[in-house]
């Protein structure tokens, strides 16, 4: 494969991740926002409970902690749905990070052995081979690799 048929291909799957992560950020934020307004929900509740106590007839009193109950459920379901919008986040972009890398060592592969075939062997070949294999990353290793494959082509 050519070295811009590798980086067009990787483009390619990569063109909607900043939408996504722009929609799964602004997703958590709202999650953010919606568990501070029940926080204070349940101050406000608590509030109320504490004020009036001992004035509240027994069934009153299991209805009003009840409110306070659910409203806590509610905030732990926001916070378990923005743990799990975070860990899909996270899995996306990794698994964007891990098809890179595959990428990128088929690439260097078939740099080397185009390299060995050609026969390239000049003082400045056998430096490139070396720095190939030792380079790890990747914008620095890109650019060789690309300058050195259009050199032999």
């Amino acid at each position: 494969m050519a070295t811009a048929i590798y980086l067009e291909h990787y483009l390619d799957s990569i063109e909607n991740l900043p939408c996504e992560l722009q929609r799964n950020f602004t997703l958590m934020r709202d999650l953010d926002n919606r568990t501070e307004e029940k926080k204070g929900e349940i101050d406000k509740l608590a509030e109320e409970y504490i004020a009036n106590v001992k004035n509240l007839a027994s069934e009153q009193r299991v209805e009003h902690l009840q409110k306070i109950q659910n409203a806590y459920s509610k905030c732990k379901e926001f916070s378990d749905d923005k743990v799990q919008l975070a860990m899909q986040t996270y899995e996306m972009v990794d698994k964007h990070i891990r098809r890179l890398d595959a990428d990128l060592a088929r690439f260097e592969n078939e740099l080397k052995e185009k390299l060995e075939l050609s026969g390239y062997e000049s003082a400045d070949g056998r430096a490139l081979k070396s720095k190939l294999g030792n380079q790890k990353t990747f914008p620095v290793n890109l650019v060789c690799h690309y300058y050195l494959f259009r050199v032999l082509h």
